[in-house]
């Protein structure tokens, strides 16, 4: 079972997340499980304290590197990390941040601050220019140029001088930076990669290696460059959607003309206008025009939605027919799509259960293979009659086999690329823990309304009851009274009721009301013109001891068509009923078909009577269904769904499901109608309604678990392999760095499939 429970929703307070390890990782770095800092509410991302940039730094080894440094550092308050943008975020006093360089300075990392635009401007992070290249290719030149004096001149001394000369410059051309983080980590007794290199490569230069040295270090310096392009590719994959919203905007002006301006500038209230063909630059609702939009971006549906007049419209979206105008309700930092981003940003943060497995693991193996690759120098010349510097140079080659890269960043791609793939589908996954283990999922359980069936009912019947004696009231002031009622609650019930009046003009405009109270599961009660009143369920009448054989019956025969009924009442009597009336998701049907093929059992939990909710379960397809359920009692119904069958869902959209998706396994809103506390609550955020999507998340979860074990597989073979050739004598320092990034570039490849389409994964 997932760890209970992080709510990382897509909301205004969500900030971006730190990348993941990548080809710097070591065993005891990532085994730091403090977890990151977190941004004070405001702009998605916003950063709390002093922005410095870490050229250095850009894997989960380097933050552990640096938050070990600064532990004892009295004063400090929090780091904020985004390995990806290569910043970090000091909360510290001033008299305090000297302290705190130093010691990061101490650590082998030069901290530079930035202004708040330039940290703005570093958000997607840099890897090594032209600059850098050039210095590589230099320091691979050099290093094939001693090799050369090695192989053509072994035993001229001039030659061999310029030779070390060259093999020196290129190991400080290539390893600069690894040596200096080596040397501050070896300082702290602590073995990283860096601190496994730069004993490696030091002790072959000093016996007499040093051609290897100097090509070891501009090779793995290379192949370092190329695993983080690659690895960069899995955190970005979801960022390339920024791109998708255009810079500017057309802002109508006080004198009604219109003006391109930068989007950015545009604030809620605004009106904009998007021409066909143009992409939407903001959140907004349509005010004016009639188009359809593709909305695939945001939501995975691959056809277009026809939108009007006060129908939502997300940035990043293409207005594919006419012109429309848009009221903005966000700013273009805080647009749905942004928050998608920065929630799977902040996901890609989170630790996976393989990935705590792998960690733990590479804890131990590091400190195993360095402790033999000592054995190996100190004990074989004693034991085995080995020459003394054979010796050594057995020991250097498993050093560099040692690093556990390859391992350790086996699981975050993978994870980092599934997320990715989710998004791009509208399935926002808030942590690699629930894509890891939705496959093992037994049971789903769903709300109805809004999940199961469309969300948009209609009313369908209205009967204002005969009263009796001189307290009756009129038929009009009745459907008045209801009107005002579901007018003032935002349940789909309420609001077809309130609609479907006001749409045969049955119920004219009421009077204010007073002590307005939503009573969750039953209905909304409030007073108006001094009138205490009800509009609720069946339970609430029975509550109110309001029923009787006569409302019995007529509820019966609603119930009986699968309708979902509401009554009005006063104190004393019921005086009207109200029968609503909802149709199931074509697309329902074929989800519940395929999770019932894939073994997963389905659950109906609903508020509704059991008559209407076993009515729509049969047309639905589900395998069971509850109703007359509170919020209390959903909660209660995934208790027992996961003690009857184990690992289970809840799929739904509304207030009254929070309880019961906080407590599921893995917790699933229906994002477009759902509201901001379901989504709140919830791990899986399903973009456009689709139930369709559960079936994709349970297929991707399983080939995420499958290509994850592909690479621990991957890597842990090549490392087995190689450690055996140099126990034997059959691997050089050549072999061990081509058989370490090599087998780090090969999970780094396996995992980023996972970006590919999965929906034509079979169900199994």
């Amino acid at each position: 079972m997932p760890a209970r429970k992080t709510t990382m929703s897509p909301s205004p307070h969500t900030p971006p997340a730190a990348a993941e390890p990548c080809s710097h990782c070591s065993s005891d770095a990532l085994m730091d499980n403090a977890p990151a800092q977190r941004p004070v509410a405001g702009a998605p991302g916003a950063a709390r304290g002093t922005v410095f940039r870490i050229a250095t730094m850009d894997c989960a080894a380097e933050e552990s590197e640096i938050r070990h440094a600064v532990a004892g550092v009295s004063g400090l308050l929090g780091l904020q990390f985004q390995l990806g943008a290569r910043t970090v975020a000091i909360d510290a006093a001033p008299a305090v941040m000297p302290q705190v360089l130093a010691a990061i300075r101490g650590a082998g990392f030069d901290p530079q601050p930035l202004a708040p635009e330039e940290a703005q401007a570093h958000a997607h992070g840099h890897l090594p220019g032209a600059e850098g290249l050039a210095r590589l290719g230099l320091a691979l030149g050099l290093a094939v140029a001693a090799e050369l004096l090695a192989f053509l001149a072994p035993d001229q001394r001039v030659f061999q001088v310029a030779g070390m000369a060259l093999a020196a410059v290129a190991i400080g051309l290539a390893g600069f930076s690894t040596y200096r983080k080596g040397l501050a980590a070896l300082g702290r007794g602590r073995l990283n990669i860096n601190a496994l290199m730069t004993v490696a490569v030091t002790g072959a230069f000093v016996i007499g290696q040093w051609p290897e040295a100097a090509m070891v270090m501009a090779l793995y310096a290379i192949a370092e460059l190329i695993e983080a392009r690659s690895v960069d590719r899995a955190r970005n994959a979801i960022k390339g959607l920024l791109d998708l919203a255009p810079d500017t905007a057309e802002l109508r002006q006080p004198d009604g003309t219109w003006q391109p301006v930068a989007a950015a500038a545009v604030e809620p209230g605004a009106v904009v206008r998007i021409r066909p063909g143009a992409r939407v630059p903001l959140d907004g609702v349509v005010i004016a025009g009639a188009s359809a939009v593709n909305q695939a971006s945001v939501t995975g549906e691959s056809m277009p939605v026809d939108k009007a007049a006060g129908d939502t419209l997300f940035a990043g979206t293409i207005n594919d027919t006419g012109t429309l105008e848009m009221r903005v309700t966000a700013t273009a930092s805080n647009t749905t799509l942004a928050r998608i981003i920065h929630a799977v940003e902040q996901a890609q943060a989170s630790r996976a259960p393989t990935q705590q497995l792998v960690d733990q693991f590479a804890a131990i193996y590091t400190p195993v293979v360095f402790a033999l690759a000592v054995a190996v120098a100190v004990l074989t010349p004693w034991l085995m009659d080995v020459a003394w510097l054979e010796a050594l140079y057995k020991a250097l080659v498993l050093l560099v086999i040692a690093c556990p890269c390859a391992l350790v960043i086996a699981t975050p791609v993978t994870v980092v690329s599934g997320l990715a793939a989710a998004a791009r589908r509208g399935i926002l996954i808030k942590g690699g823990v629930y894509l890891e283990t939705a496959h093992q999922l037994k049971a789903i359980a769903l709300d109805k309304t809004g999940t199961i069936t469309e969300g948009r009912p209609r009313l369908v019947a209205t009967e204002v009851l005969p009263q009796e004696g001189s307290t009756s009231v009129p038929e009009a002031q009745v459907l008045r009274w209801a009107v005002d009622l579901a007018g003032h609650s935002d349940h789909p019930v309420s609001r077809a009721i309130a609609q479907g009046l006001a749409t045969a003009q049955a119920a004219p405009a009421g009077g204010a009301l007073e002590a307005f109270t939503a009573l969750p599961g039953r209905g909304v009660q409030a007073r108006i013109a001094g009138q205490a009143l009800v509009l609720g369920n069946h339970r609430l009448i029975e509550e109110r001891g309001l029923c009787n054989a006569d409302i019995e019956v007529r509820l019966a025969a609603h119930e009986a068509q699968g309708r979902t009924v509401t009554l009005l009442a006063t104190d004393t009597a019921v005086l009207a009923v109200f029968a609503v009336a909802d149709t199931i998701k074509d697309s329902s049907r074929e989800a519940l078909a395929t999770l019932h093929a894939m073994g997963v059992a389905s659950v109906m939990l609903t508020g509704d009577n059991q008559v209407t909710a076993r009515t729509i379960a049969a047309q639905a397809g589900l395998d069971e269904v509850q109703g007359n359920l509170l919020p209390q009692d959903k909660l209660a119904a995934i208790e027992a769904l996961q003690a009857r069958h184990g690992l289970t869902a809840m799929v739904g959209d509304g207030i009254n499901d929070a309880p019961a998706l906080a407590r599921a396994d893995i917790g699933i809103a229906m994002g477009a109608a759902g509201t901001d506390t379901a989504m709140e609550a919830a791990d899986v955020v399903i973009m456009n309604d689709d139930l369709r999507r559960i079936p994709q998340l349970i297929r991707l979860s399983r080939r995420t678990r499958a290509v994850l074990w592909q690479n621990i597989a991957l890597a842990l073979g090549i490392k087995l392999v190689f450690l055996g050739l140099a126990l034997f004598n059959g691997a050089s320092m050549w072999m061990a760095v081509f058989a370490d990034m090599g087998a780090s570039l090969i999970v780094v490849f396996n995992g980023l499939r996972m970006l590919r389409a999965v929906d034509e994964a079979p169900a199994k």
